[in-house]
């Protein structure tokens, strides 16, 4: 299982942003199995089955430079509670583990498993790759991502809704990378599905 921890930054000299994210988290696309919560002041975690569920929380929550993304990877114990809060687990040591490392890193996200596995360090390199990518994506580039993400739509149907031509979006989109992340994704999501698959334990060590 994986558990994203999100730390606001700069949160002592910003509006308080965690009510606002914990509400899109779990009114968004993504299923969790464990609901998003506030855990601290300006802290947040949601808990998340499978490596694609990760990725796209991973990808949303680092979208603004914001947050400080820290994603454990690991069993969860069982059973599960009602409420984040009082979940516990191997996730949720290495997801501590991954966001107090993420406030110090550049792309602000970092990825731990536990226990540690260097595969862990495989994946951040690879995660952290297509973050620099769409950290360099325009305003343009993103307004045509989020015509696309998630739809059947083509470039054709964007360029009507957008009211440029289809040449025009295909430079944005080549600009954009937006290929070159839609690539990405399936691959990743299965990195990170490797790294999540050890199985949840009960409380003692019992499976």
């Amino acid at each position: 299982m994986f558990v994203l921890t999100a730390d606001q930054v700069d949160s002592r000299s910003s509006a308080d942003r965690v009510a606002a994210m914990i509400d899109a988290l779990n009114s968004g696309p993504v299923h969790p199995v464990l609901a998003a919560d506030r855990t601290a002041g300006d802290e947040l975690q949601i808990l998340v089955a499978g490596g694609a569920d990760a990725l796209a929380l991973i990808l949303h929550l680092t979208r603004t430079g914001q947050w400080s993304v820290g994603c454990g990877a690991g069993a969860v114990n069982s059973p599960l509670p009602g409420n984040i809060r009082e979940a516990t687990g191997d996730a949720f040591i290495a997801a501590r583990k991954a966001v107090d490392r993420a406030k110090k890193r550049p792309t602000r996200f970092a990825l731990e498993t536990e226990p540690a596995t260097p595969h862990a360090a495989d994946g951040e390199a690879l995660i952290d790759l297509l973050l620099a990518l769409r950290a360099r994506r325009s305003p343009e580039g993103w307004e045509l991502h989020d015509i696309l993400d998630g739809t059947d739509l083509t470039q054709a149907d964007a360029a009507q809704r957008l009211g440029i031509s289809p040449q025009a979006v295909s430079l944005r989109a080549r600009a954009g990378e937006l290929r070159t992340e839609q690539a990405a994704l399936e691959p990743l999501a299965r990195i990170l599905d490797q790294l999540g698959s050890v199985k949840p334990t009960t409380p003692g060590g019992g499976s």
